[in-house]
């Protein structure tokens, strides 16, 4: 860019120049230290995690700033929407900074062994041992390796269950609907008539979201499986079109 700049600048002598002291931009930025404390977090609240730890070695004023609560709990709720020990008793130690680390190292922990990753969750008092709360916590971020969704799941069918229940597919067609269904679960090729138990639960959800549906769950469990190996083999052209409203 600045060699473009140049370049053209010499190209085109009689172009006049920038001057700053002619148009009036003499003043730099104000740094953060010469804002109210309230307008500099609130610029520092655009920031990421990485960029706020450096941000946090700039100065001490900015250390200060960059260490303040408020920024860490908005960091944590924005990329993990659920987690139990947001609602728990804080003591006077707690510390939103501490937190995100705690749920950024156990969701690095999570996509190596998922298993080991929930395990640490509850260890730590971070998530509470109960299905709807270990669903809630996996549907409400994108940190989490879907492969390792899809396997926890597998071996936890009252978390799957409660996964299912969060799904909406209100209006939604149905490939796509059996595209994100299929997400959060193991490829079922392998595991005989678990096909079928899927696309059971799948049913009374769709069917649940879009009452208008004229088909009963036994009657969507057919086409929903001709469906899926469509969707799965990339050769779903006839059904695409589907919505609710037509089946």
């Amino acid at each position: 860019m600045g060699h473009a700049l140049r370049r053209f600048r010499h190209d085109s002598p009689h172009l006049p120049r920038f001057n700053p002291r002619r148009s009036g931009l003499t003043e730099k930025f104000p740094d953060l230290n010469e804002l109210p404390p309230e307008l500099a977090i609130l610029i520092l609240s655009n920031l990421n995690a990485t960029d706020l730890c450096l941000a946090m070695c700039v100065n001490d004023f900015w250390r200060q700033l960059a260490m303040d609560d408020l920024l860490w709990q908005g960091l944590c709720y924005a990329t993990w929407g659920s987690v139990s020990a947001y609602h728990k008793k804080k003591d006077a130690n707690f510390s939103y900074r501490e937190l995100y680390q705690r749920l950024d190292d156990h969701s690095l922990l999570f996509n190596w062994n998922a298993e080991l990753g929930i395990e640490y969750l509850l260890r730590d008092g971070i998530l509470n041992n109960d299905p709807k709360a270990i669903a809630y916590f996996i549907n409400s971020t994108n940190r989490l390796d879907r492969s390792q969704v899809r396997r926890f799941v597998t071996g936890r069918q009252e978390v799957l269950d409660e996964l299912i229940k969060l799904d909406n597919y209100t209006d939604k067609m149905l490939p796509i609907a059996l595209r994100s269904f299929f997400a959060n679960v193991e490829s079922p090729f392998l595991h005989g008539n678990r096909l079928q138990v899927l696309l059971e639960k799948f049913a009374e959800r769709y069917l649940a979201c879009n009452p208008q549906c004229r088909l009963t769950k036994d009657g969507i469990c057919v086409p929903g499986r001709i469906c899926y190996y469509s969707v799965f083999c990339c050769c779903c052209y006839h059904i695409t079109e589907l919505s609710p409203t037509d089946l």
